[in-house]
């Protein structure tokens, strides 16, 4: 792997040397793009942030993945497999770069060297997916609500020496990602606070421990 590859730098070069690219505004709550049908599509948050979100026959609601400044998505991270509805959408007002071809790894007719270093950067692309997936794996496999909240308040405090943060999400949201009841979750938050475990103000968490 790369270890000197940086999204940042790669995505602010493709935002200015290649033409295949188009860039949209999105607002808070408005459908960005859909797994529904192959479009051969990488996106990149500019700005702003998404969800991916997946419902099932019943209607019920999951947060699959959470996407915000220079990371990526599109369904070629995430093939539609099953017959549940995959969507992406704005939590907040967002910039998005649509990238969209036949095929991964077909030149572009105009065979331009940015479309090369795309193809040569794929792998860390992908590594950023798989790491992603793998915490989200991490985190579902938990036997039970404590130590779902637990593993994933010490994901957003990881490589940070505060232990204090705001929730990327709303407790019903949360609970979404989680996969868990939200009343279930709102009294194991309670008995967590009540144990010292946690310090709740509002959305802010600081872990005590």
């Amino acid at each position: 792997m790369d270890t000197n590859f940086d999204k940042k730098i790669f995505i602010e070069n493709f935002k200015h040397n290649c033409n295949r690219i188009k860039i949209k505004n999105f607002v808070k709550g408005e459908t960005v793009t859909t797994y529904i049908e192959k479009r051969n599509q990488i996106c990149f948050v500019l700005s702003g942030e998404v969800d991916l979100i997946r419902y099932d026959f019943n209607g019920n609601k999951t947060i699959i993945g959470h996407f915000v400044d220079n990371d990526v998505f599109g369904e070629v991270f995430y093939p539609a497999n099953t017959n549940n509805e995959l969507f992406v959408t704005a939590r907040k007002n967002s910039e998005i770069l649509f990238y969209t071809y036949d095929s991964l790894f077909t030149k572009c007719r105009r065979n331009c060297d940015f479309h090369k270093e795309l193809t040569n950067s794929l792998s860390e692309l992908f590594l950023d997916q798989i790491v992603s997936l793998n915490l989200r794996i991490e985190l579902l496999t938990k036997r039970n609500i404590r130590e779902k909240l637990l593993a994933y308040f010490e994901i957003l405090t990881k490589g940070s020496i505060r232990k204090t943060f705001t929730l990327p999400y709303s407790y019903t949201d949360l609970a979404d990602f989680l996969s868990i009841d939200r009343s279930a979750m709102m009294r194991e938050l309670k008995l967590l606070a009540d144990e010292g475990f946690i310090k709740k103000n509002g959305s802010k968490i600081t872990l005590l421990y």
